[in-house]
């Protein structure tokens, strides 16, 4: 009964953080999609290009209603012991635990599909607004200079860019030294001679050099919903 009893206090409390970060999710969300220029205002233009590629608003209203139907079925299915209430609780982090392994799955097996069908997104973005559109510019400056990479593929990428078109040099990130400092003006000889490797492979070796931590994120994050899952059924099974 004591066991019993603990289980449930930290149920109740485990899953009121859960209610609680949906909840902030939730108003942040709102606040965007109703009142977005604030929002660019305080978190800078960073926040307007990451706005260019997903509505913020609508992906963080779709996060915090799920986290806060997740925390508020566990923590009524715990306090009023709802027997309804438990088992839907567990239905739905059992889909998210699908969901996620299927998208680990995905991106392990079709990295290649995945690159191209990108590809195929994203250069073509690039040849129309990089230099014409200030916000698609600065994410993209930010990405390479900390990436330290050129383009999604490699400085191929810029030509018959507004950039390119308007000042015939590629951006300066495509011409890095040994020592990642630019060359000057990063002429079309420069970047075939420096050969800067595309920010998606980059990418893809930053994952694959830490994927000690990344693996580790992931197990927590598995580990913790199949916690829940294990809890909610033991509370399941064990009520009148």
């Amino acid at each position: 009964m004591q066991c019993f009893s603990f289980i449930k206090t930290m149920m109740i409390i485990f899953n009121m953080l859960i209610f609680l970060c949906g909840v902030v999710l939730l108003a942040v969300g709102i606040w965007v999609s109703v009142d977005g220029a604030s929002f660019l205002k305080i978190f800078g233009p960073l926040s307007s290009s990451a706005m260019q590629f997903v509505n913020v608003g609508y992906f963080l209203i779709a996060a915090g209603a799920v986290l806060f139907a997740l925390g508020f079925l566990g923590c009524y299915g715990a306090q009023s012991e709802s027997k309804c209430a438990l088992m839907m609780f567990f239905f739905i982090l059992l889909l998210i635990f699908i969901a996620e392994v299927a998208a680990a799955v995905v991106a392990l097996v079709y990295t290649t599909m995945a690159e191209n069908f990108l590809e195929l997104l994203i250069v073509p973005t690039i040849k129309k607004d990089y230099g014409s559109q200030k916000d698609f510019t600065e994410v993209w400056n930010t990405t390479m200079k900390e990436l330290k990479c050129c383009g999604f593929n490699n400085y191929t990428d810029f030509e018959d860019s507004p950039f390119f078109q308007e000042k015939h040099v590629f951006p300066p990130f495509c011409c890095l030294s040994a020592n990642g400092t630019a060359m000057g003006a990063c002429t079309k000889e420069k970047a075939e001679e420096q050969h800067v490797q595309g920010c998606f492979k980059q990418l893809l070796t930053d994952i694959r050099t830490n994927a000690v931590a990344v693996g580790a994120v992931a197990a927590g994050i598995g580990g913790l919903e199949l916690a829940a899952m294990i809890v909610s059924m033991y509370l399941y099974c064990n009520l009148k």
